[in-house]
């Protein structure tokens, strides 16, 4: 008699020592079919693969976690996606929900609470980790941008190349990355500093940083 199938998980994570770490406590329950370290390469290794679950970190270079969610709901994707950060802020957490998440835990909380979340996942729930879930369903049940988060009143292709932007990347450069002309990326940033009320690229890197779309 053969053995029930393990499920297959995809693991995206920039940091070598994390992702070691998230292979060895998954591997006893689950085949990793790769690990990743940007957005980008998650949304097409997700594609090509078609693992069971994703577990994705929220920062990371190029495309954040959520943002690869937005790209890959987008294309019809259903896969389920479980967040592991560092971020104890509530409001990540909105947006990984918002944007279709299925689960979200704290990194300091993995040996305990990520294989849960992975199964309430493949079994169609949603897992939210107990230190955020007051605020963020507490926030939930007031509406839509009740937590005052700025970043939601952005498009998922101004997000992306807000993101760009802080990371350094020049005009050109973002307009190679994405296949857009570079007065295209240049009425994106435009539409940014205005809906932002923002004047200058600086003040822009700073409202990603701030906001968690980059990294220091």
């Amino acid at each position: 008699m053969s053995l029930p199938r393990r499920p297959r998980v995809l693991l995206a994570d920039d940091h070598l020592v994390v992702a070691q770490a998230l292979q060895s406590l998954l591997s006893p329950e689950f085949d990793l079919v790769d690990v990743v370290a940007d957005g980008r390469a998650l949304v097409e290794a997700a594609v090509r693969l078609r693992p069971d679950v994703i577990v994705a970190d929220v920062s990371m270079p190029q495309l954040n976690g959520i943002e690869a969610l937005v790209q890959l709901r987008q294309g019809g994707d259903r896969v389920p996606v479980v967040f592991l950060t560092m971020h104890r802020d509530a409001t990540f957490a909105r947006r990984a929900l918002d944007a279709g998440a299925s689960g979200f835990v704290l990194k300091h909380s993995a040996s305990t609470e990520l294989i849960t979340a992975i199964r309430a996942a493949l079994e169609g729930k949603t897992y939210l980790t107990p230190q955020l879930a007051g605020e963020v369903l507490g926030a939930m049940m007031q509406g839509p941008g009740s937590d005052g988060d700025p970043v939601a009143r952005l498009t998922p292709r101004q997000r992306e190349i807000l993101q760009l932007v802080a990371e350094g990347r020049s005009t050109k450069q973002i307009a190679s990355h994405l296949a857009i002309s570079a007065r295209t990326v240049e009425f994106h940033k435009y539409q940014l500093m205005e809906t932002l009320e923002l004047h200058s690229t600086a003040e822009l890197v700073h409202f990603a940083i701030k906001h968690g779309l980059v990294e220091l």
